[in-house]
């Protein structure tokens, strides 16, 4: 019954893995990390991925913040006292967003999504770069608005990948205990 149960895991890994390719989520960088675990480092993947989120979590943040900065009201007041209306949102545009910082964080987060495989959200963060490039707010929140979506997606699906991994892994010990281990004497 164990194997079965072995042999369900594997290929609950590998469907999910198989969908996770083909709706672009991942790419062949993945595997490739894949392929550096071994018995010594049986968490790899799972703890570079950990690494990625905690610090993706981080440039989310700044980019949110960056986005979301409040303008002062008196910059305001002083935007609507002196010039046309079209020229204060264009000025509150440029006040509002520091295009640059977001450039600095986007490179940081399209270069950590490129290194564990994330490939759909590297392309998010190619297509917010562009955004950003043209001092395009609106579409730089549309493509905040994304991002975190495809985060939370990513972070879910890989989330469920790596419990089914544990539950394998945890299958496969107690099918092939270790080999000092003795039925008649169970402390040897």
């Amino acid at each position: 019954m164990l194997g079965l149960s072995l042999d369900q895991l594997r290929t609950d890994m590998n469907r999910l893995l198989a969908i996770l390719f083909h709706q672009g989520v991942l790419d062949e960088q993945f595997l490739q990390l894949q392929q550096l675990q071994d018995e010594s480092s049986p968490n790899f993947v799972s703890e570079v991925v950990n690494i990625y989120f905690h610090e993706s979590e981080k440039l989310l943040r700044n980019l949110r913040a960056l986005l979301y900065l409040p303008i002062s009201l008196s910059l305001l007041l002083y935007l609507i006292n002196e010039v046309k209306m079209s020229d204060v949102l264009c000025r509150v545009d440029r006040e509002l967003c520091d295009y640059k910082k977001m450039e600095i964080q986007l490179n940081q987060l399209m270069g950590s999504s490129s290194s564990i495989g994330a490939q759909r959200l590297r392309n998010v963060c190619i297509a917010f770069r562009a955004a950003s490039n043209h001092n395009n707010r609106p579409g730089c929140l549309r493509a905040l608005e994304l991002l975190e979506y495809e985060y939370c997606y990513l972070k879910n699906k890989l989330h469920e990948l790596f419990q089914i991994e544990q539950q394998r892994m945890l299958a496969a010990a107690v099918r092939y205990p270790a080999p000092h281990q003795h039925l008649n004497n169970p402390q040897a």
